[in-house]
Parts: structure tokens; sequence; C-alpha cells
């Protein structure tokens, strides 16, 4: 392996004190956490009985980002609690009823997705764990049609067969009792037809279902079961997460052609549809099969419950997946395609840019601003200006969001990030780390003073407290824009392992800075803060080895080449002495490596 050496001696940069100092909060607020809402199996301190198919995720989701926060530098001591949390959240939930066989026994993709991001984390903490790997592969055949047990996958048609699946295969049918958790949210939600007596819907296609009405819900139920629970909706791409993630284990094709397979199925569709995505597909493969012949209505679709965002995160999950196995970016053409359809419907109110978020019987509505979350990750992966003009077109994206940076799970608005990676906001590590440190402050706090009865507990409460909020320290040590939420994979232009420890993330002492990204290059700053160890750290071209570094110099005024390789390398090594910096130019051909979970040191 390429070495490369450090020749700066410095003071340690503000943002890299920071830094340091965030990961040591976090691991000392993760155990605080656990110990504060757990018993000692690592079971929630909660209510003995949870009725309903929803909730399980939220339990993964209370304690998702630690594995993830291991493969950037935490510590051991997370990455135990991140498994005793995983194997203790199943039992749980297997005893409330809505996990079987350690997976959900019936949900849909978008809740799915929320809980998988803990399972797809711990490919990247150790991929060497072999219960993982077994589990991952034993959780992929449940929706390749390999588990006679969950017969999701319609092999003929493409298609997953319902909207509603999992370990007990599709449910064809819901009842009130699957939704008894749920109707009190959704009852502050948009009917989901037109047609639904005493919503008034069919006059206002934003009026109300009052899902607490019995009648009303008897309605809706009735319409659901008869409309959305058989077939194919877009939502369900996001399960190629799953199987992309199988892939990685093993490199098995079966898996990166059931993926591309999947995909090339909706972007028929979509060109059947006049090249807009349909929301619903019947067990026949033809669209609007359940709906009167109708390409919007489809359970998480056009119209219900929250629109286009339920279709153009699962279409860029999709196409980031096929991209990760193929190198192809014409994979994101489909997603690319719906964005500047609705840009095509946009207009200006009030001088402000929107673009449709629903379509239903009266045609597209509910006019809002675009969120250009979607749009950072699309030309992040694409580097193509089409992609970059999109948001231009609302101004001032790039700046920071006055409500605050941190969403739900501790994701962390990527809009100055991009700005900053651009070459804006120079100031943007330091005061990102402040934001971090503050966040895990905050939420300290709110565990500290949170006197409720846990038998009480909204099944959200946790995840909404949970300390490790490590989304800008992925940010700005692997150059990612962060992770789609809902069941995306970790997108990164890099990622560092520890030699000495045979372990993924930052040594101890060592902090590090993707400054500046273009499509063929990164500006990387590694710093050891130990003054009297060298430190060593070994720097990956992508999260998954998908990328290949060409070429690496130093960062100065007269710079100083230090490789040179035409065919790509996959990684090289970095010595640290005590108190010094390495600012590195490093030329990069994207997504041309061969995608895996392997360290640095194992892969082929």
């Amino acid at each position: 392996m390429i070495t490369v050496k450090s020749n700066e001696s410095t003071a340690p940069p503000a943002w890299a004190r920071l830094q340091r100092e965030a990961i040591t909060r976090m691991n000392e607020a993760a155990v605080t956490f656990v110990e504060r809402y757990t018993d000692p199996d690592g079971t929630l301190i909660w209510r003995d009985e949870w009725p309903g198919m929803d909730g399980s995720d939220d339990g993964y989701e209370s304690f998702g980002t630690f594995p993830l926060f291991y493969a950037l530098g935490g510590s051991s001591q997370v990455h135990a609690l991140s498994r005793k949390q995983w194997d203790a959240v199943t039992r749980q939930f297997t005893q409330y009823g809505q996990v079987h066989r350690e997976f959900d026994a019936y949900y849909d993709w978008m809740h799915h997705g929320e809980s998988n991001q803990y399972l797809y984390y711990f490919g990247l903490a150790d991929p060497g764990v072999r219960i993982d790997r077994e589990r991952t592969l034993r959780f992929a055949a449940m929706y390749m049609g390999d588990d006679p047990d969950a017969e999701n996958w319609d092999a003929a048609q493409r298609l997953i067969r319902s909207p509603i699946n999992g370990s007990r295969g599709p449910r064809f049918r819901m009842t009130a009792e699957d939704w008894v958790t749920h109707r009190p949210v959704l009852a502050n939600y948009l009917s989901p037809y037109e047609d639904v007596p005493g919503t008034g819907a069919d006059k206002d296609p934003m009026a109300l279902a009052d899902w607490n009405d019995d009648v009303i819900f008897e309605a809706v139920l009735e319409r659901m079961n008869a409309r959305m629970a058989s077939g194919d909706v877009p939502l369900n791409l996001t399960a190629t997460s799953l199987i992309t993630h199988a892939y990685l284990y093993t490199g098995d094709e079966k898996y990166r052609q059931w993926v591309l397979d999947y995909l090339d199925a909706w972007r028929e569709r979509s060109e059947a549809n006049d090249g807009i995505i349909p929301d619903n597909v019947g067990p026949s493969g033809r669209i609007g099969e359940c709906m009167d012949g109708k390409w919007w209505g489809g359970y998480y679709g056009w119209r219900w419950p929250h629109g286009s965002f339920s279709i153009l995160e699962p279409l860029l999950i999709a196409g980031s997946n096929a991209l990760l196995l193929t190198g192809d970016r014409s994979h994101l053409d489909l997603v690319r395609d719906q964005f500047a359809r609705l840009w095509e419907l946009g207009k200006y109110e009030n001088d402000v840019f929107v673009v449709p978020a629903r379509h239903g019987d009266a045609g597209w509505f509910d006019y809002r601003p675009p969120n250009p979350r979607y749009l950072i990750h699309l030309y992040y992966l694409t580097g193509d200006k089409r992609d970059r003009e999109l948001p231009s077109q609302f101004p001032g994206f790039e700046n920071w969001p006055e409500e605050g940076g941190f969403g739900k799970g501790g994701q962390y608005a990527p809009n100055p990030w991009s700005a900053f990676a651009g070459g804006m906001h120079a100031d943007y590590p330091e005061r990102v780390m402040k934001d971090t440190l503050k966040e895990v402050e905050r939420r300290l706090e709110v565990m500290r003073t949170d006197s409720g009865d846990p038998a009480e507990f909204d099944v959200h409460h946790w995840q909404n407290i949970n300390p490790v909020v490590c989304e800008p320290l992925l940010q700005l040590s692997m150059g990612s824009p962060g992770v789609i939420y809902h069941g995306g994979l970790c997108h990164a232009r890099v990622r560092h392992f520890d030699p000495a420890e045979d372990r993924a993330g930052l040594p101890e002492n060592v902090a590090a800075l993707v400054s500046h990204l273009t499509q063929d290059s990164v500006d990387l700053e590694l710093v050891n803060l130990d003054a009297v160890e060298t430190r060593e750290v070994v720097v990956q071209a992508g999260a998954f080895g998908e990328h290949l570094f060409t070429c690496g110099e130093t960062c100065e005024e007269s710079s100083n080449s230090l490789f040179e390789d035409d065919r790509g390398i996959g990684s090289f090594r970095a010595l640290l002495e005590p108190s010094s910096r390495l600012r590195l130019r490093l030329s990069m051909r994207l997504f041309a490596g061969s995608p895996g979970y392997a360290s640095p040191w194992d892969a082929p």
C-alpha cells in the first residue's frame, strides 16, 4: 500500500479540536442514553403491549446511529452497545408482534427503510460479523422469491406484490387493528381518496379524513383494501438497498441483477405513462389496475399521504444503488425526469418558485418550494450541470436553515455543507461542530429533565433524544451529503480506517476534513492532535471502495506529487507525525472501483 507522510507541524485548527471533542462527548452520551432508557438486557423501559403493525422501526431508529458513529471513529463500547440494542429491540418487538423472524412481519418500505439503516451500518462498522451477513442474505431472500414463507416477489411481472410486505409475505387485506396506533397521526393528513364520505375531499383535495371517526375510518379502510393493498408501488424501490447490502457482502451477481431488473421495470412503467412514474401497478403489472385506470392514488403515492416526496425519494435511492453497482449514472435518469416534469409544472407565487407536490382527480395541486435535499444528493452523485441548475431557481437554498440544521434521527441539512464543498462558507467546519456539541448537550438536558411515565411515552420518544447525532461528522470527514433517511445507503467520497486497531473509523486523536469537492478530485486534510504519538490512518476511495485514486499531491503553494497511478488505487496509508497535519489534493475516478464491505487490507 502506498504510504504518504505528514510534513507540516502545526497547532490543531479549531475544527479539528471541536471534531475530536464531539466524538468524545458522543461516546459518553451514548452510554448515558442507554442506561437512562433501557433495562439491563437492553429492552426499552416502556410498556408490556404494543398492538398494530407500526412501531418497530421507531425502536430501531432510537439507536440506529450507533454503528455509523463507530464506523466514523466512535468507541468500541458504542459498537458493542449498537449490537446489544439491535438484538434487544428485535426481541422486544417480536414479543409485541411487529417483528417475525427478526424482520418486520408486514409494513411498508418507508418504515422498513428506516429500521434497516441500522442493519446497513453494521456492514460499514464490521463486515466480518457472521450473523450480520447471514441475516442480510436471509432478509434479501424474502424479496427475491427465495423464501416460501415470504412470497413478496413476482418474478414474472417484476413486482413486489403489495405495498404492505415483510417476513410474513404480502398483506393483501389490512385490518383496523393494523392501524390502531396510527389512527391519531393519520387523522391529521388529507383524505386518501376524494370519494370518502364525510370528508369534503370531492370539493377540496386537501380536506382531512378523521381516522378517529369510526365511520370515516371504516370507509377509508374499505377503499384502501380494494385499491391499495394489491400490486406494486414506487415506495417498494427502497428494497433495492437491502439487496445492494447483500451484494456488498457477497459480490454475488444475482443481487446486482435483481436491483437492475426491478429499476428497469419501473422505468418501463414510466415510459408507458408518458414519462410520469405511476404510483400504482396491479397484480398483473397493469398501471391503475386496482384504481379504475388512474396512474395516481396508490399507497404512499402522488396524492397520499406525503405526495411527491414518497415518489422521488425511493427513485433516488434505487438509482443511486444501481449506480453504485454498475458505475452507470444513467440509472439516475428516471428520478431526474420526474424532477424535470415537476419543474415544468412550476410557477412563481409571491416571487417564490413552487412546484406541485401532489396529483389527484382534479390534477396537480399543493404547490410548495422544492426540497433541495434530494437535488443536492442527485448532483453529488452525477456531477451533471443540469442537476446543479435546478435548485438555482429558488435563491438562498445554500444558506444555513433558519430553523436549525438538525432534524429527525439526527439528520443535518445538507444545504450549507454542499455550499462549503463548492467553495462557500469557509467557517462551516467549525460552526457545524459547535452545532453538533450544542445539539448533544440539548438532548442530554432533555434526558435529564425527562420525568414522564415511560408507559405513556410515544413510540417516537427515544429517537428524538438519542444524542449520537453524527451526520455532520460524516459530512466533514467523509465528504458526504448524508444519508437519505428512509433507507438509503451511505454514499461518500472517502472513508477512513485505523490499521493499528484493525477497525473502521478515524484513529484516536485524528481528525479529518474534506474541504473541497469536484467531480474528479477531493481536497482532504488529516490532523494528528496527539503531541506525542505518531498516528496511522488508511484512506479509502469511497464508502464501499467504489472509487479510485489516480493521483495525490500536497495542497501547498509549491505542491509535491506523492503518488500517481493511471489505473487507480483503492486506498493509501498516511503517517501523521505528532502535532502535524497533511493536506492533500486527490484526483479520482468515481464509481470505477468494485464496491464491497471488505476493509482495504482485505479487499482484492
